[in-house]
């Protein structure tokens, strides 16, 4: 019987509400939903700082790129590069020309 009467009393107090942890619960709520306010209006402020800039980086990605036909399909490489190739070779013209070039010494050197 001495038994009993401690396990009764211990699960009618865990089966009482308390009012401690209610008003605990609308506290943490109300600091999480602030804390989601205040996310939410920092990441507006960055996207309307960054808004301007990041239009300006894509206009100047779609002129470097122009044409994405021109390009075959990434290639991952065995090293983590990837390659982007084009389908028809740029045509590089030479930086110097052999025949106005440097005049080139008997022993090979050069006179700048």
């Amino acid at each position: 019987m001495k038994q009993i009467v401690p396990a009764v009393l211990c699960a009618a107090m865990l089966a009482a509400p308390l009012p401690a942890v209610a008003q605990d619960d609308s506290e943490m709520s109300e600091g999480l939903s602030l804390l989601e306010e205040g996310t939410k209006l920092l990441l507006r402020g960055l996207m309307n700082e960054m808004g301007p800039a990041m239009e300006e980086m894509s206009e100047e990605l779609r002129g470097a790129i122009k044409d994405m036909s021109a390009y075959h399909a990434p290639e991952v490489l065995p090293n983590g590069d990837i390659l982007i190739r084009r389908k028809v070779p740029l045509q590089v013209e030479p930086e110097i020309d052999p025949e106005s070039g440097p005049e080139i010494g008997e022993d090979g050197e050069v006179e700048l």
